[in-house]
């Protein structure tokens, strides 16, 4: 199984995430979605699997300084509009194991879900 996390380098939750996989000796491989973009496809993919609203990260500062009427009246088209135009607002990271995809970091999840230690 190919494990890829996807998210932005300089992102504190990205460097955190790296160092938990790599001290477990996790092999993955990073896509950083500034440089390389994301597909509507790849982002239709996970909103069907966890939701528009899990992926949309209304704390980042991207989405902060969105005008009020882009904050406005929310929904799944709009959402992917929004991440597709500035991935920076995507909850990272978002981590595809597989078929199934873990989205932000917490150490207790990745131990249970991809954990070798």
């Amino acid at each position: 199984m190919t494990t890829t996390m996807y998210g932005i380098t300089n992102c504190d939750t990205i460097k955190k995430a790296r160092v938990w996989l790599e001290g477990h000796d996790v092999p993955y491989r990073f896509h950083d979605y500034r440089a390389e973009g994301l597909d509507a496809k790849r982002l239709d993919g996970w909103v069907g699997k966890v939701g528009w609203e899990t992926l949309l990260n209304k704390a980042s500062t991207t989405f902060r300084e969105l005008p009020d009427q882009d904050k406005q009246s929310l929904d799944e088209k709009k959402a992917k509009a929004l991440m597709l135009a500035k991935p920076t607002m995507i909850k990272r990271p978002v981590l595809e194991l597989g078929d199934r995809i873990l989205v932000g970091f917490k150490p207790d999840v990745y131990q249970q879900t991809v954990g070798r230690k």
